[in-house]
């Protein structure tokens, strides 16, 4: 893991970022302008995260939703309960295990998702701009095989562990 490809130092250019600080700097930006264009449909980067979740993968348990997104079992209550109260998801009897419930995406659950992905496609648009999209294809090459190298799951984004109850 993070395992370097050569012995040669990694070294910026004189006058420019490290690569590293550049992903880091260009992260947060990206993921504050993603809340920003989130916030006037009423989610938040973690609502979102979650309703794509459910729709990938189908009705899961709340414990095993906190395990996919590594996250505080207490914590993701406070998420699902706010989703679940605007009719976006609901809580089913587990067909398995009559102790647990399964979350179910609704319809309207569906249709907001729809509006989150066209949020999504013009913030990635405008995140890009500068790059051609050949040169898109490539970086997300190349950001998935770092990820890839860090052990991150595919798909969930590393933030909902520091989620707090």
């Amino acid at each position: 893991m993070g395992k370097p490809r050569n012995d040669e130092p990694s070294t910026p250019a004189e006058g420019s970022a490290s690569a590293a600080f550049l992903l880091a700097q260009v992260g947060s930006h990206a993921a504050t302008k993603f809340a920003e264009r989130l916030a006037p449909l009423g989610f938040s980067p973690a609502h979102a995260g979650i309703l794509r979740i459910l729709d990938k993968r189908g009705p899961v348990t709340q414990q095993a939703l906190a395990g996919i997104l590594g996250m505080f079992p207490s914590r993701l209550v406070a998420l699902v309960d706010q989703l679940e109260s605007r009719g976006l998801i609901e809580r089913r009897d587990h067909l398995e295990d009559r102790r647990s419930y399964a979350l179910h995406l609704t319809e309207k659950g569906r249709s907001s998702l729809q509006s989150i992905g066209r949020v999504a496609r013009e913030h990635q648009k405008a995140l890009l701009a500068a790059l051609t999209v050949e040169e898109q294809s490539q970086l997300g090459q190349f950001l998935q095989r770092i990820a890839d190298d860090h052990g991150l799951t595919r798909g969930v984004h590393p933030g909902y562990a520091r989620l707090k109850s």
